[in-house]
């Protein structure tokens, strides 16, 4: 590792700041060369693929090429939940993949937050890996009329209290006291991890595997049995397109997924009478039942980093440094966060950062691999990225290596994506929806109750 110009990359992020030692950054791709599998991002999906088929074939020749450093996009900036959330309801699963699709999902979904725990632990990633589970509040008596719906659904689909639990007022307020509490769910499937830590910390691994990395190498486009980027043409067997919110930055892939942005905010480290105070001891993960969508964690060095949607859509599926950071949105995260702990008040706000998501137009994550083309894809998380992208990394090895299993069986494999609206109703409907969101939640707060936003969100976002 070089380590000349690694230094800049600390501001992309609290986790990015706080990684110990020097930023070293890896050689760039230095002319033609031909691999077996070309892997197409340094992110988690990418890096989990090659982890995998590494661990499955040692002799695979196996290169990631990644534009600026692994970890710079969503796997290093996101809010540090291994969850076992999917953006897609099991409901629609059945009806796309046939009755039982959701339930094998959740199970897979359940079991990829142990893996990735497992994983943590045999190559000595320090990510600050914690299985406290996650917290969802009930904050009016709309969102409690949510976690008891989504309560009910669960039982008639035999998902038990050990999975997914209604909280009273007073057991929600032990995990996490915040204000106007009126309840809540839990369930143990989520740990809070450090993701810069992690990314990084997987990339050494699949070095050690065998696996070439190389960070400074701009991809432009993909297929064909052929990579090409700015530094040289790869021939391969199979190219992986692992690009997540960037894949419009790719010829052709304009309008395969979106780029909507997510911004987050970190505290300086907080005292323990604070913590005493507000619980999360074992690091649960939190958010309420709202429709724009908020997450925090509290950090292993006793911050509160925190989180949400609300950042517009920018016209083109433009993707800008200066869209990281937007003072209105970040401005409306601290006011959030001071409502549901009004101690947070005086507490200084020491990080801000965001970064793009990929959403497809269906909401499906999907991952798949056409064999004619030599192009293997995953992505679409919606903001559910940390485990999911490991679920896809298995996924993705055994289809590459033409092994049938339970993972190639699940529902999201082979999914096809349809294509975005070309602008300006793209720009139009996205942004649309994220105002719905919004007015839903205002509406919901005035009335105590849901209104007619909130069943058309639902309709839109195939809710």
């Amino acid at each position: 590792m070089s380590p000349s110009g690694g230094e800049a990359y600390r501001r992309l992020s609290l986790w990015w700041d706080s990684l110990p030692g020097p930023i070293g950054l890896r050689p760039p791709l230095d002319g033609d060369t031909e691999v077996d599998v070309a892997v197409v991002g340094g992110g988690l999906t990418g890096l989990w693929t090659a982890y995998y088929l590494a661990a499955a074939d040692p002799a695979l020749r196996i290169a990631v090429f990644e534009r600026d450093a692994v970890g710079f996009g969503a796997s290093g900036r996101n809010g540090g939940w291994c969850s076992a959330l999917f953006p897609t309801s099991g409901d629609r699963l059945d009806t796309m993949a046939g009755p039982g699709s959701g339930t094998r999902m959740r199970l897979a979904m359940q079991q990829t937050v142990d893996e990735v725990g497992r994983v943590v632990d045999a190559e000595a990633i320090g990510c600050r890996f914690a299985k406290g589970g996650t917290v969802v509040l009930a904050r009016n008596r709309a969102q409690l009329d949510r976690a008891r719906q989504e309560v009910a659904h669960a039982r008639s689909q035999g998902i038990g209290e050990e999975d997914l639990q209604l909280l009273s007022p007073a057991e929600a307020g032990a995990t996490v006291r915040a204000t106007g509490i009126y309840g809540g769910t839990y369930t143990p499937h989520c740990a809070a991890v450090d993701p810069a830590r992690l990314v990084r910390g997987l990339a050494e691994a699949v070095e050690r595997r065998g696996v070439t990395v190389y960070e400074g190498t701009e991809v432009r486009s993909v297929g064909g049995g052929t990579v090409e980027t700015a530094r040289g043409r790869v021939r391969t067997g199979v190219a992986v397109r692992a690009t997540e919110g960037y894949t419009p930055t790719l010829q052709g892939e304009g309008r395969t997924l979106v780029p909507v942005y997510s911004l987050m905010i970190a505290t300086e480290p907080l005292p323990d009478a604070f913590w005493d105070e507000v619980g999360l001891r074992r690091r649960e993960t939190f958010s309420d039942h709202r429709h724009q969508v908020i997450y925090g964690q509290r950090t292993e060095d006793g911050r509160m980093a925190f989180g949400g949607r609300g950042a517009p859509y920018h016209f083109g599926s433009s993707i800008r440094q200066a869209f990281d950071r937007d003072a209105r949105v970040h401005r409306a995260l601290q006011a959030t966060l001071v409502d549901l702990f009004p101690a947070l008040a005086d507490v200084a706000v020491t990080h801000r950062w965001g970064g793009p998501l990929g959403i497809a137009r269906d909401w499906v994550p999907s991952v798949g691999i056409d064999r004619a083309r030599g192009l293997a894809w995953a992505g679409g998380y919606v903001g559910d990225g940390v485990s999911t992208t490991n679920l896809a990394g298995r996924t993705l090895a055994d289809l590459i290596l033409e092994r049938t299993s339970e993972l190639t069986a699940l529902p999201w494999v082979g999914h096809a994506w349809q294509r975005w609206e070309p602008e300006p109703l793209r720009y139009l409907g996205i942004n649309a929806g994220l105002l719905l969101a919004a007015m839903s939640d205002r509406a919901e707060e005035r009335a105590g109750r849901a209104t007619w936003h909130a069943d058309l969100l639902g309709r839109l976002t195939g809710g």
